[in-house]
C-alpha cells in the first residue's frame, strides 16, 4: 500500500485529491495538510511513502517544506499550477521526486505516483522545456542588487550595503535590465518574481 500525505491550501481540491487517490486499490491518503508546516509535521508523524504538495501555501511554501523533509524517507511530489523555471530549479535542488501540473489527467497522477515510488523521477514535459530555455540569467551579485531594489533600497543604500560605488550599482542595474529585457526596475522585479527566481 502506498501511503500518501497531501498538502494543499484549497480545501475543495484537497478533499477531491484525497478521494481520487483513495479510489486507487494500492493507495491510501494517511494525512491532509492545508499549509507547509502541517505537511512537515504529518510527514514526520505518519512516515508516508509520498508527500504530494502545492507550492503556494500559507506559513511555509511547498518548496520550503520540500527542503525541510528532503532527508526523510518520504518522496516529495510538487503538484502545482505554476510552470515556472525558478520554482522548478528550486524543486530539483530540494531533490523532489516529481513536479506535476494540476491540469494533468487524474489517471496520469496515480501512474506518476507509482513510477516515483518505484524509484524514478517524473517531471511534467512543459517544465523540462522551460528549465532549459529559461534559466536565471543573473549573477549572484546582480541578484543581490535586484533583491535590495525589491525591498525599496535606493542606489545609495545599495552601494553602502554592498560596499560598492553608486556608479557600480547603476551599472549593475543597467545590466539587469538588459538581461531581463525590461525597461525599468519595477518591470525587472516583476519579471524576476513571475519567473519564480526569488526564493
Amino acid at each position: 500500500m502506498i501511503r500518501i500525505v497531501l498538502a494543499e491550501d484549497q480545501t475543495m481540491l484537497l478533499g477531491a485529491l484525497g478521494s481520487l487517490l483513495n479510489l486507487e486499490e494500492d493507495m491510501k491518503v494517511v494525512g491532509k495538510a492545508s499549509n507547509g508546516e502541517e505537511a512537515i509535521r504529518l510527514v514526520k508523524e505518519q512516515q508516508p511513502d509520498v508527500c504530494m504538495m502545492d507550492i503556494e501555501m500559507p506559513l511555509k511554501s511547498g518548496l520550503d517544506a520540500a527542503e525541510a523533509i528532503k532527508d526523510e524517507q518520504c518522496k516529495v511530489i510538487i503538484l502545482t499550477t505554476f510552470a515556472r523555471s525558478g520554482y522548478f530549479e528550486r524543486a530539483r535542488k530540494a531533490q523532489v521526486s516529481g513536479y506535476l501540473l494540476k491540469d494533468s489527467p487524474s489517471e496520469e497522477l496515480a501512474n506518476s505516483i507509482r513510477v516515483i515510488v518505484s524509484g524514478r523521477k517524473v517531471y511534467s514535459p512543459e517544465l523540462i522545456d522551460l528549465a532549459y530555455n529559461n534559466e536565471n540569467p543573473l549573477t549572484e551579485r546582480e541578484e543581490q542588487v535586484l533583491r535590495l531594489l525589491a525591498v525599496g533600497a535606493s542606489t545609495k543604500e545599495i552601494a553602502k550595503r554592498l560596499y560598492i560605488t553608486t556608479g557600480t550599482v547603476r551599472n549593475y542595474i543597467s545590466v539587469i535590465l538588459d538581461k531581463l529585457e525590461v525597461g525599468n526596475r519595477i518591470e525587472a522585479i516583476a519579471k524576476y518574481k513571475e519567473s519564480g527566481w526569488f526564493e
